[in-house]
């Protein structure tokens, strides 16, 4: 088996790419990363000195790539399948990258701000950027909420790249900023996500590391 994924079940950017080889049914073998047992965090560093998962090698290829938009883009242009997460249509394309961009850059990364501030020491956290935090994705709610109230999925009709990044980054947001009961549209969009084969998989291979998930100090 040429493709091996080095990553965790539980973590959202994981599950983005995860989703994008479910959805094409792509064979890969599974590494399993620790980063908190030192000798997994060596040897994944030795892999990628920034060791942030998740990370695909390809054994055929002799190529080792970090970063999930381009390891779906890989996957797309030398692994493809039937479901095609970049569209053919160059204007679809951009659309297709620029709804991947929102959701990572203005859903994930606030939410994981909020989700590792309550990992800091007492007396270490960070009030002040959490809000700004919270604020971005309030925002950030607010815009794919009006895209979404005439569309299937991110860019329309078709599913792409954009909703493998939508659905682990709404997954745990909402459960840091909750929008259901103020975004109806993005709402109804996330409901679709929740059902989707690829997602359902990735959310029922991480349950079992629900635990790990910090609470609010004061809960």
């Amino acid at each position: 088996m040429s493709l091996q994924l080095h990553f965790h079940p539980f973590a959202s950017f994981c599950q983005k790419v995860l989703i994008a080889l479910y959805e094409n049914g792509t064979p890969f073998r599974p590494h399993l990363v620790d980063l908190g047992d030192e000798k997994a965090r060596g040897d994944f560093q030795a892999l990628w000195p920034v060791a942030r998962m998740p990370v695909l090698h390809d054994d055929a290829r002799g190529r080792t790539l970090p970063e999930t938009s381009i390891i779906i883009e890989y996957l797309g242009r030398y692994y493809p399948g039937p479901t095609k997460l970049i569209p053919d249509d160059p204007d679809a394309a951009l659309e297709t990258r620029l709804l991947d961009r929102i959701f990572d850059l203005y859903v994930s990364e606030p939410m994981q701000k909020i989700v590792t501030d309550r990992l800091r020491p007492p007396g270490g956290d960070d009030p002040t950027g959490v809000a700004q935090a919270r604020a971005l994705l309030r925002t950030a709610y607010a815009v794919i909420d009006e895209r979404m109230k005439a569309r299937t999925w991110a860019i329309g009709d078709a599913f792409t790249m954009a909703d493998c990044a939508a659905a682990p980054a709404l997954f745990y947001a909402d459960w840091v900023e909750p929008f259901g009961d103020t975004h109806p549209a993005l709402a109804a969009y996330f409901a679709r996500l929740m059902k989707r084969p690829s997602f359902a998989r990735a959310v029922e291979e991480a349950r079992p590391y629900r635990g790990n998930f910090p609470k609010e100090r004061n809960s």
